[in-house]
């Protein structure tokens, strides 16, 4: 039972009802879709969104990297089109508007889409799916490429997403698609990527039976760093033989094979592995505080509550966290009701331990606290197991 990971709480709901959920994670054993029950309509959860990108500079270099190589890629230019699916906070689409190349964000969460049109980013409030995209269609905003990242996993009518894609691509258009590889998520035992807005997990062989149902195919494939390990996927209309499928989606495809994606028993050993880590991660943590050691977090990721929930760890073992988002500090995680802080806060308090919740930014997160060694302070990752840095 799990509430709402990015449903933070004010000091004025404290004393509420706080609503949980259950989430279990489910296989289909025919297409192979990794997914949970959608308890909650998506406009509860996403019309205002506390998810900003960025945040994350690792995660902005990366925006700016893809942004860079897609464009020398595709040839695009000032006469070219370019949508990008749940666009955030304009964190991508930014370095088209530098390199002027006509581009429209839709995203749907009011706050978030205000930040992105208030730095000059076209931005419109609104889900996409088919009947959003046939809108566009009749206005002639039909794309050379449509793109998004971590989108694809927080759609919960998956198909009405799909196949609205095909309707605003053009003939010779470019799909990438980005959302972290569920063979990755089992094999680091990434388990809290696991959570209510994320309502499906991907792999290639999943990936590549959606986008068949609704007429692309995927020709090409990248292996991402993001979230513990990630896939850039490239798709076509399946009319468009231009581009025939590539060895590396070949390969992918094997390896998933391999490593038992097909087989329902690899996702069911799985759960033995999160079971384990949640053992190793309280017992560190209880060590720590029977020799009377401080510890704070450094972060409010939706993947941080799925961690701290399910693990049962409260103010009785964490103090407080921080996060560089100003719209989280003040308020308290959902569930735990952890307080949060300015990163600042860290620095006043001095702790003996710093458990780093987005642990895909340890090394960023790490490099920006170097300084806290200064008085003997050490750092915890949970994932994919609880070691001390």
């Amino acid at each position: 039972m799990s509430p709402l990971c990015e449903s933070y709480v004010s000091v004025d709901q404290l004393d509420s009802m706080e609503p949980f959920y259950p989430l279990h994670a489910w296989v289909c054993h025919e297409c192979l879709l990794v997914q949970i029950n959608d308890y909650v309509a998506a406009d509860h959860i996403f019309d205002e969104y506390a998810y900003f990108s960025s945040f994350s500079t690792t995660w902005l270099e990366h925006a700016s990297n893809y942004v860079a190589g897609i464009t020398d890629r595709l040839g695009l230019d000032t006469d070219s089109f370019v949508v990008e699916l749940a666009s955030n906070d304009g964190y991508l689409l930014q370095y088209f508007v530098e390199r002027g190349i006509p581009c429209l964000g839709i995203e749907p969460a009011q706050n978030v889409a205000q930040v992105a049109i208030d730095k000059g980013v076209p931005t419109e409030v609104d889900y996409f799916g088919v009947a959003k995209a046939q809108q566009m269609a009749a206005r002639g905003k039909v794309a050379d490429l449509v793109c998004g990242a971590n989108v694809l996993a927080q759609v919960p009518d998956l198909n009405d997403f799909v196949a609205g894609i095909p309707l605003i691509l053009k003939e010779g258009g470019t799909v990438t698609i980005e959302f972290p590889h569920v063979m990755k998520t089992i094999e680091e035992n990434q388990f809290d990527q696991i959570y209510h807005e994320h309502f499906c997990y991907f792999g290639l062989i999943s990936a590549e039976a959606v986008f068949a149902g609704h007429g692309l195919t995927i020709f090409d494939v990248e292996e991402l760093w993001t979230h513990g390990g990630s896939l850039r996927i490239f798709a076509r209309h399946t009319s468009d033989e231009s581009r025939p499928v590539s060895d590396r989606v070949h390969q992918l495809r094997r390896r998933e094979e391999e490593a038992g994606l097909r087989d329902p028993a690899t996702y069911a050993r799985f759960e033995d592995q999160v079971h384990e880590t949640k053992r190793k991660l309280l017992e560190l943590l209880i060590a720590a505080k029977r020799e009377g050691k401080t510890i704070v977090g450094y972060g409010a990721p939706g993947k941080g509550n799925t961690l701290l929930n399910y693990c049962g760890i409260r103010e009785d073992f964490v103090d407080f966290t921080v996060d560089r988002n100003p719209y989280k500090q003040g308020r308290y995680l959902p569930g735990t009701h952890i307080p949060i802080y300015a990163p600042e806060r860290i620095d006043e308090v001095r702790p003996d331990y710093i458990l780093i919740l987005p642990w895909n930014f340890k090394d960023e997160i790490m490099a920006q606290l170097a300084h806290v060694r200064g008085w003997g302070a050490k750092f915890i990752v949970a994932i994919p197991e609880a070691i001390v840095l």
